[in-house]
């Protein structure tokens, strides 16, 4: 208890909120959820966010640290030394992903979905997955593609479909082991702007 009551208050909501959002989505998860997991009082929370809408947006943040910058991208280039290998291996990392107890989906999906059109937590999901079309973007110019932005767009697609079936996978697939996935087959649903990539095997 001691070591919970030295970390500041804000600290504890937001690490609270993480979990909670993470797992459930924003829209499912109270207030007085939040303050029970985080042991805060109420004013703690109005002293450190305006409202849950801001405590939202941080999250969303802290996600793209630890998520998007901290293990995604990080893992990606541990995986692959090119540039058209860690296109590739973004789908392995996703496989091991999925296969993990702890497997919640993007968030960044999660609260683009949930949201209203006109919320603020919507407008900072979609610049967060912007981001992630980013990354992307960026591999495949490093890679010399045909058109790094039209190419971006199509494997970020791929991407958030693998996410979807990553979701009906942790529903059902406690039957038995997954199957990898085949970079050719995704290389196969992108028109001819994969340029080389599709002389690569698995990475």
């Amino acid at each position: 208890m001691a070591a919970k009551d030295s970390v500041k208050p804000r600290e504890r909501l937001l690490g609270a909120a993480y979990d909670l959002f993470a797992r459930n989505g924003i829209s499912k998860v109270g207030i007085d959820t939040i303050l029970a997991k985080s042991g805060c009082a109420k004013a703690s929370l109005y002293d450190n966010f305006d409202s849950k809408v801001d405590l939202a947006i941080a999250f969303l943040d802290r996600r793209e640290a630890l998520w998007t910058r901290g293990w995604l991208e990080a893992e990606v280039k541990r995986r692959a030394s090119t540039p058209d290998g860690r296109l590739l291996a973004i789908f392995d990392v996703f496989h091991c992903w999925f296969r993990t107890k702890t497997f919640e989906g993007c968030s960044f999906i999660n609260a683009l979905l949930e949201s209203d059109i006109e919320s603020p937590v919507r407008r900072a999901a979609a610049i967060h997955l912007g981001k992630i079309r980013a990354f992307i973007h960026g591999l495949a110019k490093e890679a010399h593609l045909r058109d790094p932005e039209k190419f971006a767009q199509a494997w970020h697609m791929l991407m958030k479909d693998r996410f979807s079936w990553g979701r009906q996978q942790e529903c059902c697939a406690r039957r038995q082991a997954r199957r990898p996935i085949d970079p050719r087959r995704l290389v196969a649903k992108v028109p001819a702007i994969a340029g080389p990539l599709v002389c690569l095997g698995p990475t």
